[in-house]
């Protein structure tokens, strides 16, 4: 069985809506912490919004090693309207989200990311289909933004992994406690 990943850059506060605004210090230990991450995986699942911006930006991108997996992986897309923009292996998903991954996660293969969608994290975690929780914790206040975590049911993580980057993220791997 597939096993399924989220992975996401939050501020000390738990903001994950725009990174770009608290996470500007990317470091090697980081770095190796996402080749990690990603090298397991064979797919993802994105939110139309993350789809849309990251369609643009991505393909044209050096930015190793997330260009190459996420150019080259098969996409996953939660949306109810047709993709606007022609990206390399990207499909939306047919039917309700959750059933369309826990069939995902029956089938062969390697792990399914989640990744920068805040929306489908949480109907993910809400759902209890996510396996593994991976975060990247900058050492910034946000102040503002959606937080990944707001208005999820009560759940229990185990510590699988932390480590404390150069730059001062704090790199956190949770499962899922069932």
């Amino acid at each position: 069985m597939r096993k399924i990943v989220v992975y996401e850059l939050v501020s000390l506060d738990g903001v994950a809506e725009d990174p770009d605004g608290f996470f500007d210090d990317w470091d090697d230990v980081v770095d190796a912490h996402l080749a990690s991450v990603i090298g397991t995986q064979d797919a993802v699942v994105l939110g139309r919004r993350s789809y849309d911006q990251w369609a643009r930006f991505w393909p044209g991108s050096e930015i190793e090693p997330f260009a190459t997996f996420i150019n080259t992986v098969t996409k996953y897309v939660a949306t109810s309207k047709p993709l606007d923009q022609d990206w390399a292996r990207a499909t939306v998903v047919e039917g309700e989200l959750v059933a369309f991954v826990r069939d995902l996660k029956q089938q062969a293969g390697g792990d399914v990311g989640v990744h920068a969608s805040i929306s489908v994290a949480q109907a993910l975690l809400a759902a209890g289909v996510v396996d593994d929780l991976r975060l990247v914790v900058a050492p910034r206040v946000a102040g503002q933004g959606r937080r990944l975590l707001d208005g999820l049911p009560p759940m229990r993580l185990e510590a699988v992994r932390s480590e404390r980057s150069p730059a001062g993220h704090l790199l956190l791997d949770y499962r899922v406690a069932r």
